[in-house]
């Protein structure tokens, strides 16, 4: 064979290696040394190829579409500082545990350190942040060669898929010339991996039921599940222990609630959690958590200080999170159907009923938010109030999320919620959004604030590519909203050269200059009709102007009239 012929065999090999082990989506940004690869993927149609120029928003881009999917998703780049650029997408894959492969064309070894350009040393760039890296061979005509890409692609698509779910990273050396014949994909030696499910031991769960059996003031926490939990063994697991169940709005359990688990979803814990009184009054014996550690610090402080006698935390890794170090107990498991199987036998109790009469109270001053304030959180109780039911919501970090855990309350309409909070960032946010939305066929709504907003400004280059169809929602404060409620906000020297950052920035000709659909608006009522008013462009963008110093002072006014009445409440 010629050096073509040998590229080319190479280069398939990979591709038909990944399509058969179930990856079907791939990102790529262009470049050169990248390119046999780049035309394998381009001319092989099992797969779908997704465009963009900036690597960093390629990346978190490639993170939305995984997160949709829920199946492992490939990133292309070329040499040099364009695999650098993939870096925060990949710590954010890593801590938020979904499935990327990463795939970085390389110059051949002689090239290296030699002062050839567009050459950085990609040997294990990613160091602990992915959870499996190597190096391709050079392509060249020895059997094992092939067989060699083969079982390790297999490898590295079962180690990305397997819990936790987290980035691989191939680093695949090409020497001139790099062109290709296209051709079909070619049969393949090594078939498939079967893997194991990840389901606690016996003993687990003969213990998890019987301390629920003897169980007196216990609660379960739901945080953010792994992707693609089947939440209807959770379900089940609920209507058997009838404990309060404080799901956060990420665990996407809060909407479309069977109506007979309704009694026991408790969602407005965070403002709950913000009274002295209460706290004590609730302190659990035993806390069961399921998914990742939720959003609301007062829960954490709760659960901490409150010391239970029993904390379960049932996590898919050894790794369990507890950053609190709180636990006393830990079950390796995914949440399954053997949930639904547990011997449990609870019971209605008056330790539920005190949460659901709190449930009650901050639920009736938080549905009536909209009529005391026009700030974010109105903003957000009328999107959430709005949004049809099939419909999705993207939330950024800071104030966005939390706006989201305090308006999104328990509802039988069928909204989910996604974030990025597996490092809690505000970069890439759009990007991530955007991808998402690209390869998922439900209306889909990202709210933002201003800065993370600016921080992914390149995202919508994306948009020149391929369709994309989002509605975004930018709370433009003029700045970092969320240290408004920090102790820093107190010390009126440099707090908004370093915190509240103002830019003066709005995003008129930002929308302009990508054909994006804009609206300003500054008051609920021009909001609510440009939220229900048809899209003309496949991506809108309504900018919200907001205050900061309005914004803290409506939330504290709405938490000091739940926790007056919470107070008087349990004083009777």
């Amino acid at each position: 064979m010629n050096e073509r012929e040998i590229l080319t065999n190479y280069v398939y090999r990979i591709v038909a290696s990944l399509f058969q082990h179930g990856v079907a989506e791939v990102v790529v940004s262009p470049g050169s040394r990248s390119t046999p690869l780049a035309y394998a993927f381009a001319s092989t149609e099992q797969f779908k190829m997704h465009r963009q120029i900036d690597e960093r928003a390629a990346a978190f881009y490639a993170l939305g579409i995984a997160k949709a999917k829920g199946k492992p998703v490939v990133l292309l780049c070329t040499s040099g500082t364009a695999a650098a650029n993939y870096f925060p997408a990949l710590i954010e894959a890593k801590y938020a545990r979904v499935p990327l492969i990463v795939l970085t064309a390389d110059r051949p070894h002689e090239l290296r350190e030699v002062g050839a350009p567009q050459t950085i040393d990609q040997i294990r760039l990613y160091g602990e942040q992915v959870k499996y890296s190597m190096e391709f061979p050079i392509p060249d005509d020895a059997p094992q060669t092939l067989s060699f890409i083969e079982h390790h692609i297999a490898r590295a698509v079962a180690i990305t898929t397997t819990a936790p779910c987290g980035p691989v990273h191939i680093n695949i050396p090409f020497r001139e010339p790099l062109l290709i014949d296209f051709s079909s994909l070619p049969e393949l030696t090594f078939k498939a991996s079967f893997m194991q499910e990840n389901a606690p031991s016996v003993e687990a769960r003969n213990f998890l039921a019987q301390t629920i059996n003897e169980v007196e003031k216990g609660l379960i926490v739901i945080g953010e599940l792994p992707l693609g939990t089947d939440v209807a063994p959770l379900w089940a697991f609920i209507r058997k222990c009838k404990l309060p169940a404080l799901i956060e709005s990420l665990a996407n359990m809060r909407g479309n609630v069977p109506e007979d688990c309704l009694p026991y979803v408790i969602s407005t814990y965070d403002a709950l959690l913000k009274n002295e009184h209460f706290k004590g009054t609730v302190a659990p014996h035993t806390v069961i958590r399921f998914g990742a550690q939720p959003v609301s610090k007062f829960l954490m402080q709760f659960l901490t200080k409150s010391a239970p006698t029993h904390y379960i935390v049932i996590d898919e890794d050894a790794l369990f999170r507890d950053s609190t170090n709180s636990s006393t107990h830990f079950i390796q498991g995914k949440p399954g159907q053997w949930l639904a199987q547990l011997s449990v036998e609870s019971r209605a109790s008056d330790y539920l009923a005190l949460w659901q009469q709190a449930e009650h109270i901050a639920r009736k001053h938080i549905e009536a938010y909209a009529t005391h304030a026009q700030d974010e959180g109105a903003f957000v109780q009328k999107i959430v109030e709005l949004l049809p039911s099939g419909s999705d919501i993207f939330v950024s970090s800071s104030m966005p999320i939390r706006d989201i855990d305090t308006f999104f309350l328990t509802t039988m309409k069928d909204i989910r919620i996604f974030a990025n909070r597996g490092t809690n960032g505000i970069d890439g946010v759009t990007s991530t959004a955007l991808g998402f939305s690209t390869v998922h066929k439900r209306p889909t709504y990202l709210i933002i604030g201003d800065l993370a907003f600016l921080h992914d400004a390149n995202a919508f280059v994306a948009s020149r590519y391929q369709a994309n169809d989002l509605n975004i929602i930018v709370m433009n404060n003029d700045g970092g909203g969320i240290f408004s409620y920090l102790p820093q906000a107190s010390v009126n020297a440099h707090y908004e050269d370093l915190f509240g950052t103002p830019t003066a920035l709005t995003f008129r000709e930002l929308a302009a200059m990508y054909d994006v659909q804009y609206d300003r608006l500054e008051d609920l009522s021009t909001f609510e009709a440009a939220l229900q008013a048809e899209k003309d462009r496949p991506i809108r963008l309504l900018e919200v102007m907001t205050d900061r110093a309005i914004n803290v002072a409506s939330h504290r006014a709405l938490w000091q009239r739940i926790g007056e009445e919470l107070s008087a409440w349990l004083q009777k």
